[in-house]
């Protein structure tokens, strides 16, 4: 049986549900074939998030972890290649915490790729119907802080661990009042039970453009 660890956030922003914990609760809950899932919400906390993650990992010693994020404004569950050593929040965390321009690990490297075939992942969600793309950037706020201390600790202390990062969109009931892309949380789940597998069995991705232009 593979161990499958994944994560969510709890409500940042003023908003009052997150849709990363509303799915990823439900693929625990009704994982693919195969997969022992476990589902961990994390504090949207600078530091506080990582060693929970830390913490999460060492109790349930996975074999896969997938982390998820929200990220309003975009309409597809998109997949992250890059994780970049920075923090700068553009708002306070829940905390109040609000660091701008400092490392999410210091002494690391400028940046990782996700230990995670990504375009494959992707592949298997859209032939799910439903969109993904590969994104180039996870941002600098907490979706990055996790999915950069992730792939350090996969990179320094546990090489055979594969494990990265998703961002989805919106639920619909946080848009009713503004013209903002969204998914229903159902889908989102349908998602990740598709790209799980993929995650897990393949070992050469695609070669296939999902570049960005700009």
């Amino acid at each position: 049986m593979t161990r499958v660890l994944l994560t969510g956030f709890e409500p940042f922003g003023g908003e009052s549900v997150n849709p990363s914990w509303q799915a990823v609760s439900a693929v625990a809950a009704d994982p693919p074939a195969g997969l022992e899932t476990t589902a961990v919400r994390l504090p949207c906390v600078f530091g506080t998030a990582l060693d929970e993650l830390r913490a999460a990992v060492a109790r349930t010693d996975p074999d896969l972890v997938i982390c998820v994020g929200q990220a309003g404004g975009r309409s597809a569950v998109t997949v992250e290649r890059v994780a970049v050593n920075i923090d700068d929040a553009r708002i306070p965390d829940n905390a109040g915490g609000r660091p701008i321009d400092e490392p999410v690990v210091p002494g690391g490297p400028a940046a990782y790729f996700a230990p995670l075939p990504v375009k494959a992942c992707v592949a298997a969600i859209r032939a799910e119907g439903i969109p993904a793309a590969v994104s180039q950037t996870a941002g600098t706020y907490l979706c990055n802080h996790v999915f950069y201390g992730l792939a350090h600790l996969i990179a320094t202390e546990r090489p055979t661990l594969r494990g990265g990062f998703v961002h989805v969109p919106y639920a619909p009931e946080q848009v009713v009042d503004r013209a903002e892309p969204s998914m229903p949380v159902p889908t989102v789940a349908r998602a990740l039970r598709a790209l799980l597998p993929a995650a897990v069995h393949t070992r050469t991705d695609l070669r296939v453009a999902e570049g960005a232009t700009h």
